[in-house]
């Protein structure tokens, strides 16, 4: 090895022992970006002079050599989430939530803490006295009043309340929106969906079978409703077709045409 080679060497050898072989990050582990955790040696994507060791250096390239062995990350650690609240007001739309909290800071530029709060729609039937919302913001599930042939003859052999003790009622909306899928829908069972159209009046039949035991009411019939109120409704079958509507009037039966006929489920 000639000289010139063997002084390169000596140097380099003297550089690195300078910069501490065992280690320029031995007990300058800092949190966070800090220009004074700061070293004079190796860096770990080579070259030397300063270099780094705080929890910041790995995004700016320019951490000491060590780092990953005297700084190893540590990852934010959370809990469980808690249960979700309840609704702020009944009978109002409105948010619930859920919280967890951190049991382990995030260090050395460790994993960051995951979001530690969700909400949800939440949306109560019952007054705190229990007494009924009325439905007004529950979606109404509709079918095609085909079905209601079937109704007739499963009520028959089931215990569904005879008409004599329920007889039903019907329900006139004006459609205000709806989705592209109703139109789009081609299956044989579902062609119903295509009759559904804005600005159209509509007629849905709030059979015995709908009804809710104790209300003796269909889901999301808009009953308290007014004439401005916009409500919901949900095709059944494919869920993608829905829409919104505003209750006309209430009837004892229903004179739309077939086209423009349906049922609550």
């Amino acid at each position: 090895m000639g000289s010139t080679a063997l002084s390169g060497a000596l140097w380099l050898g003297l550089l690195w022992a300078g910069s501490g072989a065992g280690g320029s990050c031995q007990g300058k582990c800092c949190q966070g970006r800090d220009a004074t955790c700061v070293g004079e040696g190796w860096r770990e994507g080579g070259g030397y002079g300063t270099c780094y060791c705080d929890g910041g250096c790995r995004r700016a390239g320019d951490c000491c050599h060590d780092h990953g062995q005297a700084c190893p990350a540590i990852p934010c650690v959370v809990g469980e989430w808690s249960h979700w609240s309840g609704c702020a007001e009944q009978c109002h739309p409105g948010l619930r939530v859920r919280r967890r909290y951190v049991q382990q800071e995030p260090q050395n530029g460790g994993e960051p803490c995951p979001a530690l709060e969700e909400k949800a729609g939440c949306l109560e039937y019952l007054t705190y006295q229990g007494e009924d919302c009325g439905h007004e913001h529950v979606p109404a599930f509709i079918t095609t009043s085909e079905y209601g042939k079937e109704r007739k003859r499963q009520a028959a052999s089931s215990l569904w309340p005879s008409d004599k003790e329920a007889a039903g009622y019907c329900v006139e909306f004006r459609t205000e929106s709806l989705s592209q899928h109703c139109a789009l829908e081609t299956r044989p069972h579902v062609r119903w969906m295509q009759y559904l159209r804005e600005g159209h009046t509509v007629c849905v039949a709030c059979q015995p079978p709908a009804m809710g035991p104790a209300t003796r009411r269909c889901s999301g019939d808009g009953h308290g409703a007014h004439g401005d109120k916009i409500l919901h409704w949900e095709a059944i079958g494919n869920s993608q077709c829905q829409g919104t509507w505003k209750k006309i009037r209430q009837l004892d039966h229903c004179s739309c045409p077939l086209v423009h006929s349906f049922i609550f489920t």
